[in-house]
């Protein structure tokens, strides 16, 4: 048994001394390397090339609307949800075939 061990192992030692550019298959001659080509054309697509390293806002965005709730929410203070016709005639209604 010790007689096969032998020259698997030198096969063994063999394969991993062949590392390198020859079984990488992505360093082979020919294969396709990144070139950064998806974030030109990304770039040319934008009609604001800047936009894509800093965005622009929304015409109708209410930024300050939105962080003053992010404020309350960071501190602890958020307010409770207005009450509407809509939850109030909720209490009776049925789970089967809804409100009557």
């Amino acid at each position: 048994m010790s007689r096969f061990r032998t020259p698997i192992l030198g096969l063994a030692l063999l394969a991993g001394a062949c590392t390198g550019t020859q079984t990488d298959p992505f360093a082979r001659e020919g294969n396709w390397r990144p070139n950064g080509a998806n974030e030109a054309n990304l770039v040319r697509m934008l009609a604001t090339p800047t936009d894509y390293t800093q965005g622009q806002a929304a015409p109708d965005a209410m930024g300050e609307l939105a962080t003053s709730a992010v404020q309350r929410l960071l501190q602890d203070r958020v307010r409770n949800l207005p009450t509407s016709a809509t939850t109030q005639g909720m209490a009776g209604a049925s789970g089967i075939g809804g409100a009557q």
